[in-house]
């Protein structure tokens, strides 16, 4: 076996290494090119407009795709770049807009790693003759069985497995994450010695498409007729004030919201039906159960096996937040997980992943996107009152 579990010698291995035009996937060309693997660099430009291909932290668009060329030109390389933006904008872009006027709060990266980039992609790696399809992710996989298994990186900071849930077996199966089991600093540290452009270059941020992290001037582009007026209301019914679209807003949101109160006011819920925006108090967004949908499993029991008591593991709901504590179960057809301390700001649309434990080392089980949240019985039972529906899977 070489070092990406394959049985070739690494010069008879052809390996496609997705580039980015960024620090991370450009060291991991360059590590399989010193190993002697037969390394293809690909760059997908993604979406090429307005100040997003010029901003620090673009990705895939403008100077990005100069800089993988030019890194493979460093490293020796062949480099292809593929026009991928009518694609991206049908399967990223548009879906992300629609889910937001709905209420929800999407994650666009996801839906690009399951479709443009681990399926668009790895079809066109295995066109190329590709053992397997390497990228710059912080994430490791290891062989489990016949298979392959996904547990989170070394380097905790820069944790991506929220992002990588949705990866399906087959595709896990051959992929690989050579920067797993290092520390970003390390990273860098390589790309310098490569003699690499990009290796003092600044990461991408999440939403690469979106300047200046304005969602909501994207989506009002995208959807002119999508930012409908409509009420401010408390969530024990009192009309507050009005919004301008209940797409300028998200779950847990603090400031910003446009009331002035004697209390400290969060959003609760979007009620895009009525295009309201219902606020309260912070413990009003205590949320204690959640029911995915577009469920991707990747444990080892299968999950119509799951026994009726559910299965302990633990969950993560936002990005930015530790694996939590928590009960799977398949309830009257759905997936649903209970979070056993209880979560805030849990919004539909958001990611659910599931891990075997807390620690670096965790396996991840798989995941969801949250089609709707129940929260505590006084809260639920006021949403009821205003008629909010909870809010069902979108799509």
């Amino acid at each position: 076996m070489n070092s990406l579990d394959l049985p070739a010698r690494p010069q008879d291995t052809r390996v496609v290494v997705a580039m980015s035009g960024g620090v991370d996937s450009s060291v991991v060309a360059g590590l399989l090119k010193r190993e002697g693997y037969d390394v293809i660099g690909v760059t997908l430009q993604l979406y090429d407009h307005g100040a997003a291909t010029h901003r620090p932290g673009s990705c895939c668009a403008g100077q990005d795709v100069d800089d993988a060329r030019r890194v493979s030109e460093t490293l020796g390389i062949p480099h292809y770049v593929l026009d991928y933006e009518r694609r991206f904008r049908e399967a990223v872009i548009n879906p992300f807009a629609e889910s937001y006027v709905h209420g929800e709060t999407p994650i666009p990266c996801v839906s690009c790693n399951q479709t443009v980039k681990f399926a668009d992609l790895l079809t066109t790696a295995r066109e190329l003759g590709a053992d397997a399809l390497a990228t710059g992710h912080y994430i490791r996989s290891r062989p489990n069985g016949s298979h392959r298994a996904l547990y989170r990186p070394l380097d905790a900071d820069r944790d991506q497995s929220y992002f990588l849930f949705a990866t399906t077996q087959e595709q896990l199966d051959y992929l690989r994450f050579p920067l797993g089991d290092l520390p970003k600093p390390a990273v860098r540290a390589m790309a310098e010695e490569m003699g690499l452009s990009v290796a003092t270059k600044q990461d991408s941020q999440d939403i690469c498409f979106v300047p200046q992290g304005k969602y909501s001037d994207i989506i009002a582009r995208l959807k002119p007729g999508a930012a409908s007026p409509g009420d401010i209301v408390h969530i024990d019914g009192r009309v507050l004030g009005r919004h301008d679209g209940i797409l300028r807003y998200t779950i847990g949101q603090r400031r910003g919201i446009g009331v002035a109160s004697g209390e400290p006011l969060y959003v609760v819920h979007l009620d895009s039906e009525r295009s309201r925006v219902i606020v309260g108090p912070r413990e009003a967004l205590e949320t204690h159960k959640v029911y995915l949908r577009d469920m991707n499993w990747l444990g080892d029991t299968p999950l119509a096996e799951i026994p009726a008591e559910g299965v302990e593991l633990f969950a993560k709901v936002r990005s930015t937040r530790p694996p939590r504590p928590a009960v799977l179960r398949q309830c009257e057809g759905a997936v649903m997980v209970e979070l056993v301390d209880g979560e805030s700001g849990v919004a539909p649309g958001q990611a659910c992943v599931l891990y075997s434990d807390d620690g670096n080392e965790a396996r991840v089980l798989g995941g969801g996107f949250i089609g709707r949240s129940e929260r505590g019985a006084e809260a639920e039972a006021m949403l009821s009152r205003l008629g909010a529906v909870p809010a069902q899977a979108h799509g």
